[in-house]
């Protein structure tokens, strides 16, 4: 997962929903929100002393959760021209707590096979576009596979869209949707397929994105 993926994520909104789930404690929990406070101030070597002076914990106690917390992969030290506190490690972990959480959401969760399905879609659109995919677009793949869109279609999908040098879910999907209209069309006489579709696509991911991306 990229950095600005990461960045994209509502940090906050995320560690409170799954802090406990993660193994967090409260305590840690308040460190974590300070660090991130501070980090969004610029202050990139955040140390127990400095935070001492943010919190009604000593530089003591914050020195042993430092190291706990380092120590259970949620915080880790970035050498370069400076040295920084990162949180980096949380936010994945985090974001795939979250995408987890989607998935089970899903009805194809309860079926081994569509589970399946979806692990291998997800390996080979991950593969082609070259980094880890966010969670309302695994999610994406998830109501594909819930409409019983055959597994080579929406990988046809995708290398079709590629060739053509686009890259994102809504132009996936709008492929899927104009072939099922085509079907419907050869099959019944009658299609779904209209002008406004594009409109349709971006206010429906505008929507969805609004629950977990912040403004």
């Amino acid at each position: 997962m990229s950095s600005e993926q990461m960045e994209a994520l509502d940090f906050r909104y995320l560690l409170l929903e799954y802090y406990k789930k993660l193994g967090i404690k409260e305590n840690e929990l308040a460190v974590l929100l300070m660090l991130d406070h501070l980090l969004g101030q610029k202050n990139y070597l955040v140390t127990p002393d400095l935070i001492a002076t943010k919190m009604n914990l000593s530089a003591k106690e914050l020195d042993s959760l430092y190291v706990g917390l380092m120590s259970k992969g949620f915080i880790t030290l970035e050498t370069g021209k400076k040295t920084k506190i990162s949180l980096k490690p949380l936010r994945k972990k985090l974001y795939e707590a979250f995408e987890e959480a989607l998935v089970k959401e899903n009805s194809i969760s309860k079926n081994p096979e569509k589970n399946k399905e979806f692990k291998r879609l997800k390996e080979v659109y991950e593969a082609q576009l070259g980094r880890s995919l966010l969670p309302i677009e695994a999610n994406m793949i998830g109501e594909w596979i819930a409409q019983d869109i055959p597994e080579e279609e929406i990988v046809e999908a995708l290398r079709e869209a590629l060739a053509k040098g686009k890259k994102t879910f809504p132009d996936f999907d709008k492929i899927l949707f104009q072939w099922k209209a085509k079907r419907d069309l050869e099959v019944n006489g009658v299609t779904g397929n209209n002008k406004d579709w594009d409109e349709d696509i971006e206010k429906a991911m505008k929507i969805a994105k609004t629950k977990w991306i912040n403004d």
